[in-house]
């Protein structure tokens, strides 16, 4: 299975916040660790953007001899399209460069529930009870294949699934829920807080494998 890690520097809310280092790692890479851990995943590759704000994300994956693939900036549904279309896979997850705790288990669950049943996407977020940061999708790179020329809406070209959620009568989705619904937790970097609470966790699971309740546990000693 492919895993496609989406990535880009030039967020409004913390720019840059991908290659921001923690305990010596920056963000993406620590998202590529995870995935990495993952028995079902073969190839990853990094999805940036042509803008001159990634430059240092093709320079990271350069030094690190990581995959990388450079696309469109504000048109994420191409950027991967082209992806789908120039490799050999009939599906890939999807996960964002934001979640340094990504849970390589939850990664291989979702990607054995696809493998078992004819599905077009295999999702934890529609509905999300899991917690953001935590976001795993298994996609048939057919549905993107064929979808291109109906992405006209902005939403659905910035959203890789939202068109597929919108319409989602006319696909084949099954959403894994948790049995305690953490909808409302954040573990994804999207502002200086949320930069400063993963610090304050990574400095007590240090570089350790941990999963989802590992994370739980934690973030509960720190309220």
């Amino acid at each position: 299975m492919l895993c496609i890690i989406q990535a880009r520097c030039s967020s409004k809310r913390l720019p840059g916040k991908v290659l921001k280092k923690i305990s010596g790692l920056s963000i993406l890479e620590r998202v590529f660790n995870q995935v990495k851990k993952s028995k079902k995943i073969k190839r990853i590759i990094i999805a940036t953007s042509n803008h001159k704000t990634d430059k240092k994300i093709i320079k990271f994956c350069k030094i690190k001899n990581i995959n990388c693939f450079v696309g469109p900036l504000n048109d994420v549904f191409k950027r991967f399209y082209l992806i789908a279309k120039n490799q050999n896979y009939k599906s890939f997850v999807r996960v964002s460069a934001d979640s340094p705790f990504v849970d390589p288990k939850l990664i291989d669950r979702a990607v054995t529930i696809y493998n078992k049943k004819n599905y077009d996407i295999v999702t934890n977020i529609f509905p999300r009870t899991f917690p953001k940061g935590f976001s795993v999708e298994v996609i048939r790179s057919k549905i993107i294949l064929n979808s291109i020329t109906k992405i006209k809406k902005k939403i659905h070209k910035e959203h890789l699934t939202s068109y597929f959620y919108k319409n989602y009568k006319k696909y084949k989705i099954k959403n894994l829920s948790n049995n305690v619904n953490y909808n409302n937790l954040n573990f994804s970097i999207d502002s200086k807080d949320d930069f400063i609470k993963a610090k304050k966790i990574i400095k007590i699971i240090r570089n350790k494998d941990f999963t989802l309740n590992d994370i739980l546990k934690v973030s509960q000693k720190l309220i």
